[in-house]
């Protein structure tokens, strides 16, 4: 576990030494002593948050509160509504790329529509098994491989998402959220308001959003390392500096120099630094 300072947070941080089974899929664990009023910044992946510790974290959100373990589709945080904290917090946060969290979750990352949701209304008992597991457990390693052997198994039983709509996602993020999306309906052949109304029901967000949330993930990731503002916004398809900074604005209710410095953003680097755990 290496130790993550950023201001006045401290964080242990882990990583597995293995990807995942499941493609895409990325997972860090955290022990954090006192985490005050931490931002969620949105992002394209599902996020999952199992804790175990001795203490619960608390997630604030426009519709309300969850304590414990959550789930939440992709984009969370939207307009900077959503911010997390507690004391004494263990837990694994799992990032699902949108068009398998369907077959893992048991729902539609639709049907999560923009809440934070408890994990133990989504897979029942099963999750106070997993906790009591996860806190049996001494090693970080055990703990990703039991968690790794739960998301394959999931995926492996699960439905599946159209090939169409997996087709349409993996343009989106693989061009950083600047592929035609207009275009997109005739190469997979499809009308535009099947596909649409396909992509909104199984990835959580209609195709345009998901291009815009993509394209502001690499732009926010790309300030918090420190680049120049004026690149960032030519190189990620931005008119201009002002239509990022409104982008930014309304996608984390922040400006682009607070987000730049938010640990959220700092932490990526430890936690997820295979750029796969970006969903694609």
């Amino acid at each position: 576990m290496r130790t993550f300072v950023h201001g006045t947070a401290v964080w242990g941080v882990a990583c597995p030494r293995r990807p995942s089974r499941v493609g895409g899929v990325g997972m860090a664990g955290f022990r954090v002593r006192d985490l005050d009023a931490l931002r969620m910044v949105p992002h394209p992946a599902v996020t999952i948050i199992l804790e175990f510790g001795g203490g619960t974290p608390v997630v604030d959100y426009a519709a309300g509160r969850q304590r414990g373990s959550i789930a939440a589709g992709p984009g969370i945080g939207s307009g900077g509504a959503v911010w997390a904290r507690g004391e004494n917090i263990e837990c694994v946060q799992v990032r699902l790329p949108p068009q398998i969290a369907r077959a893992v979750l048991g729902v539609s990352p639709a049907e999560l529509d923009g809440a934070v949701v408890s994990l133990d209304d989504l897979w029942g008992r099963e999750v106070s098994e997993i906790r009591e597991r996860l806190s049996d457990i001494s090693s970080w390693d055990d703990r990703f491989a039991l968690l790794d052997a739960l998301l394959a198994r999931r995926y492996e039983a699960g439905p599946p998402v159209d090939p169409e709509v997996a087709f349409a996602w993996h343009r989106i993020t693989g061009s950083g959220g600047l592929a035609r999306v207009d275009g997109l309906a005739a190469e997979v052949g499809w009308s535009r308001k099947r596909l649409w109304s396909r992509f909104r029901a199984q990835i959580g967000l209609p195709p345009k959003r998901a291009a815009k949330l993509v394209r502001f993930d690499h732009a926010v990731h790309r300030l918090a390392a420190g680049e120049d503002a004026a690149r960032v916004a030519a190189e990620a398809g931005y008119a201009d500096q002002p239509h990022m900074h409104r982008d930014v604005l309304a996608f984390a209710g922040a400006t682009p120099a607070t987000v730049a410095g938010e640990p959220f953003l700092a932490v990526d680097d430890i936690a997820w630094p295979d750029r796969e755990t970006r969903p694609r």
